[in-house]
């Protein structure tokens, strides 16, 4: 046998790396400058602008930042509605309008309830415990209704 007869068992090709000569050249594929020819960078992720745009409240303990501050915390209920829902000399109150599906419990409780003006009431109604805004409070006393804080 002659050092000229002998062969390898396995081939010299190896992978191609781009960036480092051979085929690719200058700029390897990844087009001229700017960030993504950069080595290890990303782009910023569109969910990171919107968690910073969102209100924050600070030193809410263990629970951390809720948002609180864009939760509506009243319920709104118009006088339109309860001249639909009530007759007269009925009272009104969180637990009756839970009753007749005027409002939903938020985290199995009772919201506060806000009245508000829109539409007319020609019914005697008592209201008891809800907050309630001047026209809806004129409009009340006008057609002989109570209110009772």
């Amino acid at each position: 046998m002659q050092i000229n007869d002998i062969k390898k068992h396995s081939s010299n090709k190896t992978s191609i790396r781009i960036g480092r000569g051979g085929k690719r050249g200058k700029t390897s594929g990844k087009g001229m400058k700017g960030q993504k020819a950069r080595a290890g960078t990303s782009g910023r992720s569109a969910m990171r602008d919107i968690m910073k745009k969102l209100p924050k409240l600070r030193g809410q303990g263990v629970n951390g930042n809720k948002n609180k501050s864009i939760i509506n915390k009243h319920f709104a209920v118009n006088l339109s509605q309860l001249e639909l829902a009530y007759s007269d000399g009925e009272k009104v109150n969180a637990t009756t309008l839970f009753e007749k599906g005027l409002i939903e419990k938020k985290k199995g409780k009772l919201p506060w309830v806000k009245i508000l003006g829109n539409g007319e009431i020609s019914k005697k109604v008592e209201i008891e415990g809800l907050k309630i805004s001047g026209t809806a409070k004129e409009k009340i006393e006008k057609a002989g209704g109570k209110i009772t804080e």
